[in-house]
């Protein structure tokens, strides 16, 4: 279904678009992904709409990182402190909102609940990588603290094709609205 509005107090909330995450093998040409997240962020940012890039790093010693029992052995992140930082094409600018996750949903241990209601936040747009992971899991908190959320379709990917396609056809549709950058930034100017 096509995003049919956007509310007044919308933020832009980036997943995992790191220098780092961004180098892995993705579905979808990263350079397409991070074009679309910058023209959002632009616009959210005139519009002086928050903009908050979210992260996922752990400490030197990675003790806060998660140790449960898995059939699939977690993704091993870099070590190098760049893998890490926001990819420089979405900035960040002054006024962004920055969120160091330590697991997959941003708004798990975080400030970001905190951080957007302090500023009236009702609805959400989200983005990033990867589609069925921490966009996934961020978009179900989201959805759990009754924020209005929209998908920007072309402006996340995934590692896997499957996942990807099931989050965006199943789940997403039951959570919020999905549509293009081109049709969001349509929104915002109306």
């Amino acid at each position: 279904m096509p995003a049919t509005a956007l509310d007044p107090r919308t933020a832009l909330v980036v997943i995992d678009l790191q220098k780092g995450i961004t180098a892995y093998p993705l579905i979808h040409p990263v350079r397409d992904i991070i074009s679309n997240t910058a023209r959002l962020a632009d616009a959210f940012r005139q519009a002086k709409l928050p903009v908050v890039l979210v992260t996922v790093a752990f400490s030197a010693d990675g003790a806060d990182a998660l140790r449960t029992r898995t059939e699939a052995p977690p993704r091993a992140l870099g070590s190098n402190p760049e893998f890490f930082q926001p990819v420089p094409e979405l900035g960040p600018q002054p006024g962004d909102l920055l969120i160091t996750k330590r697991q997959w949903n941003a708004f798990y241990g975080t400030e970001l609940d905190l951080q957007l209601r302090r500023r009236q936040v009702t609805g959400i747009v989200l983005t990033g990588v990867s589609t069925s992971v921490g966009v996934d899991t961020t978009a179900r908190a989201a959805h759990e603290r009754g924020y209005n959320l929209t998908f920007a379709s072309d402006a996340m990917t995934d590692t896997d094709p499957a996942a990807h396609e099931h989050a965006t056809k199943k789940m997403f549709p039951r959570m919020g609205e999905l549509d293009t950058t081109d049709a969001l930034l349509a929104l915002m100017r109306r």
